[in-house]
């Protein structure tokens, strides 16, 4: 039997269909797995922590897998990395747009999704306009006006044990239960951006997202604090606000067990 092998990912979203493997689609899924069968000389299936959307980046993605390899574990990042093309090394080409962080073995029980206890995601709202910046943050016009005092009051709405249900996107998978948890939310003023930050024990489809956009609503002065308390007790997703684009989401942390 081989080892069980967790792997922490850094990745670049904006040329990837999203994390999970589809026919025919750039995933990152896909990539590691063509990557490490390339190592190992068959097939190898990872198990990611999250299923990341087409777009949204990570600071942070973990993934697990079995490894019966003779590739000495403590070198498998390094030589991913060279397929990679990530630090500008490796393979003539290669885009460069995911880079293995650390490999290390965990015990045979262990898997990056059910082991998972919460996640931090971070969402970036560029105060520049700046083109360069248009693939890794929500290019919002108007962001440096933007009521930050009036968007932190909403947040506290957010932060807590609560049905989150009307800050999930129509038509996702059924869910046994909508409940979760949020332990933090911290919304900071930077020179070039506005950074929000959110930690919980899990999240519903476009969840973060649509948060997002009911913050930006709150922060231009289109609804009241208090209209978030209200939007999650009617758990409908109209009376939430708009879903922020993916480009400024990022997955920053995972937190196991």
């Amino acid at each position: 039997m081989g080892k069980n092998v967790l792997i922490k990912i850094e990745y670049d979203g904006t040329n990837f269909s999203g994390w999970q493997v589809q026919p025919n689609l750039r995933t990152v899924q896909g990539e590691i797995e063509h990557v490490l069968k390339y190592i190992a000389g068959e097939e190898v299936h990872i198990h990611g922590t999250s299923r990341t959307d087409a777009g949204v980046h990570a600071l942070g993605q973990c993934a697990s897998f079995e490894w019966n390899s003779n590739m000495p574990v403590e070198k498998l990042a390094e030589v991913m990395n060279r397929r990679f093309g990530a630090g500008g090394e490796g393979r003539q080409g290669a885009p460069g747009d995911i880079c293995i962080l650390s490999a290390e073995v965990v015990p045979s029980e262990f898997h990056a999704r059910y082991s998972c206890e919460g996640k931090t995601y971070r969402y970036v709202i560029d105060k520049t306009g700046d083109i360069f910046r248009r693939n890794t943050s929500f290019q919002y016009p108007g962001a440096g006006d933007l009521d930050l005092e009036a968007m932190r009051e909403a947040s506290k709405y957010i932060v807590g044990t609560h049905d989150f249900k009307c800050f999930e996107s129509s038509g996702s998978t059924p869910r046994e239960s909508t409940v979760r948890t949020v332990s933090m939310l911290e919304i900071k003023n930077e020179a070039e951006s506005i950074i929000i930050e959110i930690r919980g024990d899990g999240f519903l489809y476009n969840m973060v997202r649509i948060i997002v956009g009911t913050l930006i609503e709150a922060g231009e002065g289109r609804r009241p604090a208090e209209s978030v308390r209200e939007a999650i007790e009617s758990r409908e997703r109209s009376k939430a606000g708009f879903t922020a684009p993916p480009q400024g989401l990022y997955l920053k942390e995972i937190y196991f067990k």
